[in-house]
């Protein structure tokens, strides 16, 4: 695949338009980047030319873009590069539009805060459990029943084995560094 790959640094330009399509939905705005070069001779920088760019982002990037993008504000913008010309009115015009990747706040210019969205179908993101877990999960919810013989003092906390990975996100090793409760389940902040 020989796609030429760029990130850029600028402000969106317009509100962003979101639509569904039949392969899901594509929200659109316009970006504009101004490059500013140092004047030595005045001593302050200077704008350069704007530059303007269709960006597109499809499905989820797209309907969180949507939520979360306003006019005017700083982004960084990280996708494809597509230009494309075509005529209108007699001239001829180049467009150059970018089918966004990653989009984020440019933290340079102000603070952001992130918020995770639910998703309707949480398979696509959960690890599968592997026998082991599996099992450690079914001893976990006996030792918290207090099922068993005697009142569980036999099972110490190295007896659960591995927990059940209940944040997909975390790798194995900083599950097992979070702290766990009776269930094997993380119970600190992420």
């Amino acid at each position: 695949m020989n796609d030429t790959v760029v990130t850029l640094v600028g402000n969106a330009a317009t509100g962003v338009d979101y639509r569904e399509t039949p392969t899901g939905g594509v929200a659109r705005f316009r970006f504009a980047v101004t490059p500013r070069r140092w004047d030595r001779r005045n001593s302050a920088w200077t704008d350069g030319s704007t530059s303007f760019y269709t960006v597109c982002a499809w499905r989820n990037l797209g309907a969180n873009l949507t939520a979360s993008v306003n006019v005017g504000d700083p982004l960084v913008v990280h996708g494809r590069l597509r230009v494309r010309d075509e005529t209108l009115d007699g001239q001829r015009r180049t467009f150059v539009d970018i089918d966004a990747v990653s989009i984020g706040h440019d933290l340079t210019w102000g603070t952001s805060a992130f918020k995770r969205v639910a998703r309707a179908n949480t398979a696509l993101t959960e690890r599968p459990l592997d026998m082991s877990a599996a099992a450690s999960a079914a001893n976990a919810a006996a030792v918290g029943s207090g099922s068993g013989s005697g009142s569980g003092s036999d099972a110490s906390p190295g007896a659960v084995g591995k927990p059940v990975h209940t944040q997909p996100w975390l790798s194995e090793q900083d599950e097992s560094a979070a702290p766990v409760g009776a269930a094997g389940v993380p119970t600190g902040p992420l």
